[in-house]
């Protein structure tokens, strides 16, 4: 503007570096091209008719620093004393006073900030004049503005600083708070699977034990049927075992407590699959079906199909017939426990 270049050339600066301001601020106002021209100072001047740039030196655009407008109309109005100084001075200089703390305001612009900044609202015209700043008043006022914009600077620049120590402080935080958080799903994921594995080596111990006593009961039956079968080809007296002897302990042990083998309401199964892998082991009412146990193994693996599914027993040795999926557990004489072989 006009009077922005007015006020720089009163300062003494040379027009070429105002016209080059001007232009790098695109006008913004005389706060903005004073930065300009002191951070450039010293600097080749680029020729007008050239790709404009954004700005030279140091930094690309105005210092982002809030100025009050009343420190800038101050400046501008002491500069433009300065200028008005060679000419006839007015027989009369208008003013607004500020009833209220006495502060005369050159235009209504500065008495309207004043209003917003104190609060204040009774102001009257005056007659006095504001007299012009002497030479040194303007070179001390002109110091103390340029102090107050380097203190708004400081100020900012170390509330940033403080700011990105903050937000660092919070990163930080956060990741470890992270980490913390995955040690402790892994901890408890750790837990959950040793578990599983102790749950699956008991079930398999039981099922063993079940199988090796199933075992044993087959010799001592088949070793029972021998001597009958020679006692009656050598025609000796059939002697029946004590009551009871053939029992095997599994089934001895539940005698005790009077509860049989085909009174357990559940029946715990390993089904291994002929394939090899890892068995699965599942716990059903006695009174399930056979083919509630394919079920059971086509929901585990994709391998199994329920109606071509087969289940076989190594000890006793049997194999079990599509027939007999629709007989329950305890029909098969599966309980209270049993390892199935799946193929």
């Amino acid at each position: 503007m006009a009077g922005d270049k007015e006020t720089l050339l009163s300062m003494g600066f040379d027009p070429a570096r105002v016209d080059w301001a001007l232009r790098a601020t695109n006008n913004r106002g005389l706060q903005p091209a004073m930065d300009h021209i002191l951070e450039n100072e010293g600097k080749p001047i680029p020729d007008p008719s050239a790709a404009p740039t954004s700005a030279s030196g140091s930094t690309g655009q105005p210092m982002d620093v809030d100025v009050d407008d009343e420190d800038e109309d101050a400046l501008r109005h002491l500069m433009g004393t300065k200028a008005r100084a060679t000419s006839s001075t007015e027989a009369e200089a208008k003013s607004i006073k500020c009833s209220e703390c006495g502060k005369v305001f050159k235009t209504t612009a500065l008495a309207n900030y004043h209003a917003e900044k104190s609060g204040h609202d009774q102001f009257e015209e005056s007659t006095e004049e504001i007299k012009p700043l002497t030479e040194e008043e303007k070179q001390q006022k002109l110091a103390e503005l340029r102090e107050k914009i380097a203190a708004k600077r400081s100020v900012k620049t170390q509330q940033e600083a403080a700011e990105a120590r903050a937000n660092e402080a919070i990163r930080r935080k956060t990741g470890k708070d992270v980490g913390k958080l995955k040690d402790e799903l892994m901890a408890k994921e750790l837990v959950k699977e040793a578990e599983q594995k102790r749950r699956e080596k008991l079930e398999d111990a039981k099922a063993k034990a079940a199988v090796k006593a199933q075992i044993e009961a087959d010799k001592k039956a088949r070793a029972e049927r021998t001597a009958r079968e020679k006692a009656l080809r050598d025609g000796q007296p059939i002697i029946d075992a004590p009551a009871g002897a053939s029992t095997t302990p599994a089934v001895t042990a539940s005698s005790s407590s009077g509860t049989s083998g085909k009174d357990f309401k559940e029946t715990r199964l390993q089904i291994r699959m002929a394939t090899g892998g890892t068995p699965y082991t599942t716990t059903l009412s006695s009174d399930a079906t056979l083919r509630e146990v394919a079920e059971f193994l086509a929901a585990q693996t994709l391998a199994v199909d329920v109606e071509t599914v087969a289940f076989a027993q190594h000890f006793p040795r049997k194999t079990f017939s599509r027939d007999q999926f629709s007989k329950t557990l305890r029909e098969l004489g599966l309980t209270p426990s049993a390892v199935l072989i799946a193929s």
